[in-house]
């Protein structure tokens, strides 16, 4: 966060079929693997081009929410289009913005469009934790992170202090086990939120 590669709107590709951004995707997956994260933007990795790699593993969707598995995907100029008019917060962190987690508002269905690395269009509806990924995403092709979309920031933590991710977990358990692990490890738990694990 900070970095002026962060902060540029990218450029859309003009071809996605070109070995060079066929190249990128591939880094950007590997990258990913590494790692063990979901998505990853190509301005992430210092590249200006509106490009996303991302995946939904079965170890990351929240219970309850109807979601299955989706494989690595790479989408190239993606357009989000919202399917409903009011928002909901999740719980976000970012590769960018190491150490913190904090509440976005973002919409609950969508519909994105985007071009595979073969040229093809695809148009695709979303809900739940992967709209939500896939908005987080496309937000670093237009130079926006996370925390510009909160509109509250005491929901804004160190990820070694998740004090109001803990006492929405004890309210709300369709949350990103992610966040449950966090919490669950977390060495302070039982002394401020006793009830936040069952």
């Amino acid at each position: 966060m900070g970095n002026p590669a962060l902060q540029k709107i990218a450029k859309p590709v003009v071809d996605p079929t070109t070995p060079e951004i066929t190249t990128l995707a591939q880094d950007m997956r590997d990258t990913l693997e590494d790692i063990g994260a979901s998505g990853l933007a190509a301005p992430q990795i210092m590249v200006n081009l509106r490009v996303v790699v991302y995946r939904m593993i079965s170890a990351r969707i929240p219970r309850g929410s109807g979601l299955t598995p989706v494989p690595w995907t790479v989408m190239v100029n993606p357009k989000i289009t919202p399917q409903t008019e009011v928002k909901t917060e999740i719980w976000e962190r970012c590769l960018s913005i190491p150490g913190l987690h904090g509440k976005v508002p973002r919409w609950p269905e969508i519909s994105i469009q985007y071009q595979t690395l073969k040229g093809d269009s695809i148009s695709q509806n979303a809900h739940s934790s992967w709209a939500a990924l896939l908005q987080h995403e496309c937000d670093h092709l237009d130079g926006i992170l996370y925390p510009a979309r909160m509109t509250d920031l005491s929901l804004l933590s160190y990820n070694d202090e998740p004090g109001p991710l803990a006492y929405d977990i004890a309210n709300n358990k369709k949350i990103d086990p992610l966040f449950i692990d966090l919490v669950d490890n977390w060495p302070a738990r039982n002394h401020w939120f006793p009830d936040s694990k069952e």
